[in-house]
């Protein structure tokens, strides 16, 4: 089986696709100047577009994990969640509070899915 990777750099790709499944980087806002809904509406743009380029879309994500920098912020997050999962096509999930690689960071979203 072939291994293909998109938007590889010297540390890291943000997607890899192998044996029928796509796995994203953990993915953050481009303008972390945004609060937790503006960051997570840029996060789930970006995850649309990796999906596509690896050739599935969100419903067939599998597993997702967030990371979000403060707990209290959940409902927000979840709001826009909410309006981007398709009915019906909710992957598994987890999502923790943990401090994330820069403080500007509000959220964090990797995700799994089939190709």
């Amino acid at each position: 089986m072939q291994i293909k990777r998109y938007e590889s750099g010297k540390r890291m790709s943000q997607a890899v696709v192998y044996g029928g499944l796509g796995y994203t980087a953990g993915q953050v806002a481009d303008d972390p100047n945004q609060d937790v809904k503006g960051q997570t509406t840029q996060i789930l743009a970006k995850i649309d577009r990796l999906l596509e380029q690896m050739g599935s879309d969100k419903t067939k994500i599998l597993s997702v994990s967030i990371w979000l920098a403060d707990y209290q912020s959940f409902a927000e997050m979840n709001e826009v969640w909410d309006a981007w999962v398709p009915e019906g096509q909710a992957p598994a999930r987890a999502c923790v509070e943990s401090k994330l690689a820069f403080r500007q960071y509000t959220v964090e979203i990797a995700v799994i899915a089939a190709v």
